[in-house]
């Protein structure tokens, strides 16, 4: 359905075009309106596919599975982070922050709508919340890292796994 929408779309904007410089005086106004009609019902068709699609029940099944394991990845590989920061260079964070994390931030952000369809709204505000402060801090505390301050990176990545466990908590009570 959603190859479908794109179609009608791509076909009712180049139909809409060709009707508009058909004739040197005016526009035909019928063919032009058609040809808009025609990219109307495929921005529906594509909209209503890919709400089928992230909605069907395997698909929000497996995103709700991805979503458990990156979480608690997550918080562990934090936990593990925290506990070897004393001895790593302040430098070498950033990389380890990129080889362990990316990853697993990537999985849940990109099934994280399932959240918002199987639970409800304000129960994807809930979790986003603490999710998206979570790597915000560990952002800042990538960055710290390439400026070299050691006291930054410890605050930071301390403060984001604060943030994750109260995602994966939150998380963890949708059921």
């Amino acid at each position: 359905m959603v190859k479908l929408g794109y179609l009608l779309i791509t076909a009712g904007f180049l139909a809409g075009a060709y009707f508009a410089v058909l004739q040197v005086e005016g526009v035909p106004w019928g063919a032009w309106a058609l040809a808009i009609a025609f990219g109307v019902v495929g921005v529906a068709l594509a909209r209503l596919g890919k709400r089928q699609s992230a909605t069907s029940e395997g698909r929000l099944e497996g995103n709700i599975s991805t979503l458990r394991k990156s979480l608690s990845s997550i918080v562990e590989k934090i936990g593990g982070l925290q506990a070897e920061l004393p001895s790593l260079n302040v430098y070498d964070v950033r990389h380890r922050i990129d080889e362990r994390f990316m990853g697993d931030l990537n999985a849940f952000v990109e099934a994280r709508e399932s959240i918002m369809h199987r639970y409800g709204v304000q129960a994807y505000a809930n979790v986003m919340t603490d999710f998206a402060t979570g790597e915000r801090t560990l952002n800042r505390a990538w960055s710290a890292s390439t400026d070299g301050y050691v006291d930054e990176v410890a605050r930071s990545v301390a403060k984001a796994e604060i943030h994750f466990r109260d995602a994966q908590e939150k998380f963890q009570a949708l059921g």
